[in-house]
């Protein structure tokens, strides 16, 4: 399984980016695809994922802000993220497992990571 983000990058407190994660290889017919971040010094944090049957999650951190959602390909997925704040700075990683969990070491598949910056 290969995981591929692409779209991190700097942006102004109250603007926008959006992630991409292009997943290849997953032979399961459900699965979890979904975001995590992590800052220095802290462990990685689930943000925002969405099983195959179309069930989603946020962390409160970024509830109401962030949209998680899946391309024309249903090996695509996206995250939109809106009003961004400099506390959203962080490494965000795409993952991808039989289930969605909180804890990162139960994902099974992880991309190489992007990074998100953004001042204030």
């Amino acid at each position: 399984v290969q995981l591929v983000e692409s779209g991190g990058g700097s942006a102004q407190a109250g603007g926008s980016l959006r992630l991409s994660c292009a997943a290849s290889g997953i032979t399961y017919s459900r699965y979890c695809m979904g975001w995590f971040r992590q800052t220095p010094g802290n462990q990685r944090e689930r943000i925002a994922t969405r099983f195959t049957t179309g069930n989603t999650f946020y962390a409160d951190s970024v509830r109401g802000r962030f949209t998680i959602s899946q391309g024309n390909s249903k090996s695509t997925l996206y995250l939109q993220m809106d009003s961004l704040t400099p506390q959203d700075s962080a490494m965000y990683y795409c993952a991808a497992g039989p289930g969605c969990y909180n804890d990162p070491q139960k994902m099974n598949w992880w991309g190489q990571g992007t990074q998100v910056t953004v001042s204030s």
